[in-house]
């Protein structure tokens, strides 16, 4: 299957313009096939082009990025225009405008909603749900350090794959920081390190917000002497020492740092 925009462009037994859908969980595995791994994760609200269905999966590909995968069909409803973001690390959305009634959803940083109507502490959604007003921003009103996005993620779980303040991955991480800055990037790590800023030499000294990668993994510059970055070793999001990483994956994994990426002088 692939998308009709790729007719004559490679070979497919089957072309689709799809139908575009949002997501309505507050998080949904995105599998490499029905019943594989999780390549990735999409959030509430974001939007997916989907394809074709198959025993209650559909395949589709992520308005986000272009990164495809098969979606639970219980995950996807009507498409529907957000208006505003999760500019928090997370929040709740309630049944009506009070924060002692209990929350209906739990809701990412990153996750889309179509706000239809304004209250002095809360935004109320199209579907009655009450989100405080602060945790939201406008769409297309953008944040400006990715490392202090990343820095909102200290201490969320490390998961394989993960695109939430529940669980993230290296890779999730700094997608997710660097998206909430108007900054176009990849999901996977091997496509970022082709596709964000210019590399740099190796004896460059590190600055904050440059980007460091090693087979497999991605991190962020802190500050000259410590990184960011959502690991394995500590099963988190943490601050490491930029030595310390450096002599600990090596001895650990044998890959040494193979990159340097700088999005601007």
């Amino acid at each position: 299957m692939a998308h009709s925009s790729l007719r004559g462009k490679i070979d497919a037994p089957v072309y689709a313009d799809g139908i575009w859908h949002r997501i309505t969980q507050p998080v949904t595995d995105l599998l490499a096939r029905p019943g594989g791994p999780r390549d990735r994760q999409a959030l509430y609200g974001e939007r997916a082009l989907i394809l074709d269905r198959r025993d209650g999966m559909a395949f589709g590909q992520l308005d986000r990025d272009g990164y495809c995968g098969w979606i639970a069909e219980t995950a996807l409803g009507a498409d529907v225009a957000a208006t505003h973001w999760v500019a928090a690390p997370a929040t709740h959305a309630y049944p009506g405008p009070d924060i002692k009634l209990i929350e209906r959803l739990p809701l990412s940083f990153g996750s889309r909603v179509r706000v239809a109507a304004e209250h002095p502490t809360f935004l109320e959604t199209e579907d009655g749900l009450f989100i405080p007003r602060r945790h939201l921003r406008e769409v297309g009103e953008i944040l400006s350090d990715p490392v202090a996005v990343a820095e909102m993620f200290l201490g969320t779980p490390y998961l394989w794959g993960g695109n939430s303040r529940s669980g993230i991955d290296c890779s999730g991480l700094v997608q997710a920081a660097h998206l909430a800055c108007g900054i176009p990037c990849p999901g996977d790590s091997d496509l970022q390190e082709s596709a964000l800023g210019r590399k740099l030499d190796l004896a460059t000294p590190p600055r904050r917000g440059d980007i460091l990668f090693w087979k497999g993994h991605v991190a962020l510059v802190a500050d000259e002497a410590r990184i960011i970055h959502a690991n394995g070793h500590a099963m988190a999001t943490c601050h490491e020492g930029l030595a310390e990483a450096l002599a600990r994956i090596t001895a650990a994994e044998g890959t040494v740092l193979r990159t340097i990426r700088r999005l601007a002088d």
